[in-house]
């Protein structure tokens, strides 16, 4: 269960929820108001474009759909595991993570819309980096599971079940940290456009290097 996750956990959602939703604010705000967090509403675009879209079009929302699932892909090949514990190659994948935040920017800023692949693939990886263990599965570059997690929560709390504080804390700060990337993206966005990329491509390699650094000083070993 969420309860035994370690402490340190809920720092790293907050911040990589932080990531999340400011990313998808600059995509819904510069990449053709695309969604780039989360494959719904692309899908969603995509099936509607087979009707009305053009060929191109299509091909382009394919190539996002496909991006994220190859960065899920690529968290699966370098985690390789359903335990969350320090011994697991996350410094390595939130770096790469970064490098492709950072492909976005460029390519953005040059005018190619393959950063919106990049982009994909950076949120597909980031989803895929909290794994299942013991039975708790955390996601972080969106909401609708949290809440359907939350809802289910507070039912079964009218049922009488015991209120589970830890799980609620979670999931606060997850969508807190969601919330309030979407604003920072968005303000961002306003000022810097796609130079807005920058920020949450910084904040990742920070996380990777505070992750290093604290697996060192943990004394453990792969």
């Amino acid at each position: 269960m969420i309860s035994k996750l370690p402490k340190w956990i809920e720092y790293g959602a907050f911040v990589l929820a932080f990531i999340a939703g400011c990313i998808n604010a600059i995509g819904l705000l510069g990449f053709e108001h695309q969604a780039v967090s989360h494959v719904s509403g692309t899908a969603t675009l995509f099936g509607t474009s087979m009707l009305s879209g053009s060929f191109d079009e299509v091909l382009h929302l394919a190539g996002v759909l496909f991006s994220f699932f190859v960065g899920a892909g690529l968290s699966g090949y370098l985690l390789h595991g359903t335990q969350l514990k320090l011994s697991r190659r996350y410094d390595i994948a939130l770096a790469a993570e970064s490098l492709l935040i950072f492909a976005s920017f460029y390519l953005l800023s040059e005018g190619s819309f393959y950063g919106h692949f990049t982009a994909s693939l950076a949120c597909g990886m980031q989803n895929a980096l909290a794994t299942t263990y013991s039975g708790a599965i955390v996601r972080t570059t969106h909401l609708t599971g949290i809440f359907t997690d939350l809802g289910i929560m507070f039912g079964s709390v009218m049922r009488g079940k015991a209120f589970d504080k830890r799980k609620a804390v979670l999931f606060g700060l997850i969508i807190a940290g969601f919330v309030t990337g979407g604003t920072s993206g968005a303000y961002l966005f306003m000022l810097l456009q796609f130079q807005a990329l920058l920020v949450p491509a910084v904040i990742c390699l920070a996380l990777a290097i505070l992750y290093r650094v604290h697996y060192r000083k943990s004394g453990q070993h792969k």
